[in-house]
């Protein structure tokens, strides 16, 4: 009998990346060579479960045993600094079981750290793994850092990560003025094709907030890459991501889970992966969105029921998404195909009957254009010619920060 192709062991989902292309994390190229930067300086470091080296040592526990360093307190964002902690939910200042440092909460009773939270540090040190979207919170809570840090004359340094869904693509609208928020906190595209330390350095430049601010770049990695490309382990980044392409799928569906009506598949098996409700006709839905020939994705009829959060215990009908093309897809533009979708498909379920929740869409979505668009019937190729001079004037700017 021929043997067939597949290696014992191999996983054929991930491509082999040799020692020499391997992607240098911002972190393991600081302490490589960068470590002068802070000798005799006392440290701050803001991180969370995610911000690791490629042998998964913790960030927090490099910095505190290097005899070199001395840390001296974190700083944990939203999920908290083991990122355990459910979406939205406040978090309060702790000690830290592992170096018995404290560790001050930035999604509490305050996001931007104060001067009491930074007396006693020089340095302040920020590594997050993100995932390339603007509504996900670890940006904007650096940005804050970055203003703290200038307005209480701290140095900040940003240990560069790797934008898991790529950079290259830009997709989306940019955020409004009075649409601002800590869900999108940069006027920036929805999915914007940036790493951290990129948003940082424009971020510190165009609003002329003049931190003392250091990049510590990445090596070996290019805009083209995919999270699977690099040779890195993911680490979940919050509770609903727990592989890269979470961010692929959060980056089409997430945006309308704000309204409260479909469910994403945040409480199922697939978060962001499946979308759904009780009303939906799957082999109808399915049809539908197949039949609009979106690039790189195709979409599998599903049954399926919340175990908890929202439609909880409900029998839902809906959708599975499934990437075939992770370079041709639009992931923004998917999820406005499937909110139209479903408006066309079942105009007596109003995605926008929970008056409350459109408050918070609207902030995700950077303005109320597609909100209104979308009740007013506007197509999904009007509603992106409506932003799309706003989004090459974007992508200008953007390139004047690119390290890559």
């Amino acid at each position: 009998m021929p043997k067939n192709n597949l290696i014992e062991g191999e996983v054929i989902h991930k491509p082999h990346v040799s020692e020499s292309k391997k992607v240098i994390l911002g972190v393991e190229n600081f302490l490589a060579g960068h470590v002068g930067l802070i000798k005799g300086k006392r440290v701050g470091l803001v991180t969370n479960q995610s911000g690791v080296n490629r042998s998964l040592q913790s960030t927090a526990d490099l910095l505190f045993h290097h005899p070199d360093i001395n840390l001296k307190a974190l700083y944990g964002p939203e999920h908290g600094i083991r990122g355990d902690i459910f979406a939205g939910h406040k978090i309060s200042t702790q000690t830290d079981p592992k170096t018995g440092l404290t560790v001050y909460s930035l999604y509490g009773k305050t996001r931007k750290p104060t001067k009491e939270m930074l007396n006693g540090i020089d340095v302040i040190i920020f590594d997050i793994q993100d995932i390339g979207v603007r509504s996900y919170t670890f940006i904007s809570t650096m940005g804050v850092v970055i203003e703290a840090a200038a307005e209480n004359d701290k140095e900040v340094i940003i240990l560069d990560r790797p934008n898991p869904i790529g950079g290259v693509k830009v997709e989306g609208n940019i955020v409004h003025d009075g649409y601002f928020s800590f869900i999108g906190y940069f006027p920036i595209a929805y999915r914007h094709g940036m790493t951290v330390g990129e948003i940082a350095k424009m971020h510190n430049t165009e609003k002329n907030i003049g931190a003392k601010l250091t990049i510590i770049p990445l090596k070996n990695w290019n805009r083209s890459m995919l999270w699977n490309e690099t040779g890195l382990p993911w680490i979940p980044t919050s509770p609903h991501v727990p592989d890269w392409e979470s961010s692929l799928f959060l980056a089409a569906t997430g945006t309308f889970g704000e309204l409260h009506v479909l469910s994403e598949g945040v409480g199922y098996t697939m978060p962001f992966e499946f979308v759904g409700a009780p009303w939906i006709k799957s082999d109808e839905f399915a049809t539908a969105l197949n039949n609009l020939n979106l690039s790189g994705i195709i979409f599998r009829p599903v049954s399926f029921k919340p175990y908890y959060f929202r439609l909880k215990d409900q029998q839902c009908q809906g959708v599975q998404l499934h990437i075939i093309d992770y370079n041709t897809f639009d992931s923004f533009t998917c999820g406005l195909h499937i909110m139209k979708t479903t408006m066309d498909l079942y105009p007596d379920h109003d995605l926008f009957a929970n008056k409350n929740r459109i408050s918070s869409f609207n902030k995700v979505m950077g303005s109320d254009l597609i909100t209104t668009g979308l009740q007013t019937g506007k197509s999904v190729d009007q509603l992106e010619k409506e932003w799309q001079q706003e989004l090459n004037e974007f992508k200008k700017i953007r390139t004047k920060y690119l390290l890559y």
